[in-house]
């Protein structure tokens, strides 16, 4: 971490309130999360990864902050080699329960994130990190040095996120109005309590958690400083969530601004690569 703050407490709100809605998003009673698609063979990438990632055959793939790993053992069906990490020990023992129904070959470690190097053995040919993974991390250049150091030269990270410009908005009525700082301080993370997750019905009972905005420049500057290259960034106008409830399906798993509001990204992936000659 950059700062002498104590993240303890957030970091065990968060993993609390998770650990609930795992339980909650396996039983997937709304049909988010695709489960019995992705049981009957099908494949549940939204359409902005499924359009980017390429061919995975044959890639060792690390995928942190993996959730019950839905999204790794799409990676897995798709012929990559996979490892997901996530902080939740019901998250963990939902993905292994989950990867042996599915009959796929995938290994789930349970942990910190900034705990990762002291975890996880070995080098990748990729990282993936997808989807409301960084906003609950205090230290985005500490996750970008652990990035680089799961990477093999050549290797690279594959990032898809929620763009920090739309996260700075949330919908009052029938407009969308500015309400966050574009950047939130380490030591005083945004705070919420939610009762219903955006994938159940059910009651969360350990309703608070703590999130960080990222600046996308601080994204891009953590990941140059530690010694990446990137090759490519684009920003979209869809999310494969409705981050406003005014948002409409866009196809594809993905939503979008109702046409009467002005685009805005909602948004953002890259490719990001370690120089053959960095060991």
């Amino acid at each position: 971490m950059t700062d002498e703050t104590d993240f303890s407490r957030f970091y065990e709100a968060n993993n609390v309130n998770w650990s609930e809605r795992a339980l909650i998003h396996r039983n997937d009673t709304t049909g988010m999360y695709s489960i019995e698609k992705f049981l009957n063979g099908g494949d549940v990438l939204c359409a902005t990864e499924a359009a980017e990632i390429g061919d995975v055959s044959g890639l060792s793939i690390l995928h942190l902050q993996c959730h019950f790993g839905m999204d790794t053992l799409s990676l897995a069906r798709r012929g990559a080699e996979v490892t997901g990490l996530d902080f939740s020990a019901n998250a963990v023992a939902e993905a292994r329960k989950l990867a042996a129904h599915a009959g796929l070959e995938a290994r789930f470690v349970e942990g910190n994130l900034y705990d990762a190097p002291d975890l996880i053995a070995g080098r990748f040919d990729r990282v993936y990190v997808t989807w409301g993974a960084i906003n609950w991390l205090p230290d985005v250049f500490r996750w970008a040095e652990i990035v680089a150091h799961f990477l093999k030269p050549g290797g690279s990270l594959y990032l898809a996120e929620g763009h920090p410009v739309a996260e700075c908005f949330d919908q009052v009525g029938e407009e969308i109005r500015p309400t966050f700082h574009w950047r939130t301080p380490q030591a005083e993370p945004l705070s919420f309590d939610e009762e219903i997750s955006y994938a159940g019905t059910e009651t969360i009972r350990n309703t608070r958690t703590y999130e960080w905005i990222h600046p996308i420049s601080d994204v891009l500057n953590a990941l140059i400083g530690a010694g990446l290259t990137i090759r490519r960034f684009t920003e979209h106008e869809t999310l494969p969530w409705k981050l406003f409830p005014m948002m409409v399906p866009a196809g594809g798993s993905l939503f979008r601004l109702p046409d009467h509001i002005p685009v805005f990204p909602l948004s953002y992936s890259l490719d990001a690569a370690k120089p053959d000659s960095i060991a």
